[in-house]
């Protein structure tokens, strides 16, 4: 493949674990020139020596938007959900972290296990599911005034984006809510929900709903794994290739109640 790409990965210390997995996998199984990896982090030791010995670039979380973690207050009694969508926010960010035409998002404890390609001709691909969570919709038509316009769900822990289509998704929302985009994003949401915006929905959607032709649709096949880190055999392994082309180290069982998409 031609096409050079970034790869934007956002982390804490407690990805430690399988953050190393993920971006050996990144560097075997993606198909495209990388210019670079770049981890958007916390300024912590382990993490910068990661990052030295890994030969990726570090970028402080801290200094990509003008708010931070501290300044989202996303939680309940029982959970806490400020970092995941701070996270969020970060991939969005990509316009501004990465110097490439496109940069590929993936998530810190999901490794790739088999070959991908994300750009066939001018088309992108994306790797879809069939189940997502409602409140995702709800709050992406409040943020973009229209409904969700794919019949497939966008979340499956890594995609690419395309720096000047961020920049129009963002301006979009700037310019119906008249305020930051992460602002207008975080007003949207209904925050006694625990799972109520994903930016792999969003950006999906903003894409598809223009330009559904520019888009290849295909089958994630994610596994998700109950365990924190990658000990698994070689055998195992090769069985879950088969029928898998990544894995996720959930640590929690599922998650919330969920709903299905109609089939294609």
């Amino acid at each position: 493949m031609t096409t050079p790409i970034d790869v934007l990965i956002p982390a804490i210390e407690k990805d430690l674990g399988t953050l190393p997995h993920v971006i050996d996998a990144v560097r075997k199984f993606v198909k495209h020139p990388i210019r670079e990896i770049i981890i958007v982090a916390p300024r912590k030791q382990r993490i910068l020596d990661l990052c030295y010995n890994k030969r990726c670039r570090f970028v402080d979380e801290d200094t990509v938007l003008p708010i931070t973690k501290k300044d989202i207050h996303y939680q309940s009694k029982t959970w806490d959900r400020s970092g995941w969508l701070y996270q969020q926010l970060l991939k969005l960010s990509g316009d501004t972290i990465c110097t490439s035409k496109y940069y590929l998002v993936i998530d810190a404890d999901t490794m790739l296990i088999r070959p991908h390609v994300f750009k066939v001709g001018d088309k992108t691909v994306f790797y879809c599911r069939n189940w997502s969570q409602s409140e995702y919709f709800k709050t992406y038509t409040k943020l973009m005034g229209r409904n969700r316009s794919a019949r497939s769900s966008f979340v499956t822990h890594y995609m690419l984006f395309e720096r000047s289509k961020v920049k129009q998704l963002k301006q979009a929302i700037e310019s119906r809510h008249n305020r930051s985009w992460y602002s207008a994003i975080i007003r949207s949401m209904n925050k006694s929900k625990q799972f109520a915006f994903s930016e792999f929905e969003t950006y999906g959607n903003f894409l598809y709903a223009s330009a559904p032709g520019t888009m290849i649709l295909r089958p994630a096949r994610n596994k998700s794994l109950n365990m924190s880190g990658p000990q698994i055999s070689p055998s195992k392994m090769s069985s879950l290739t088969k029928s898998y082309r990544s894995i996720s180290f959930h640590k929690r069982k599922g998650y919330l109640k969920s709903y299905k998409l109609a089939s294609k």
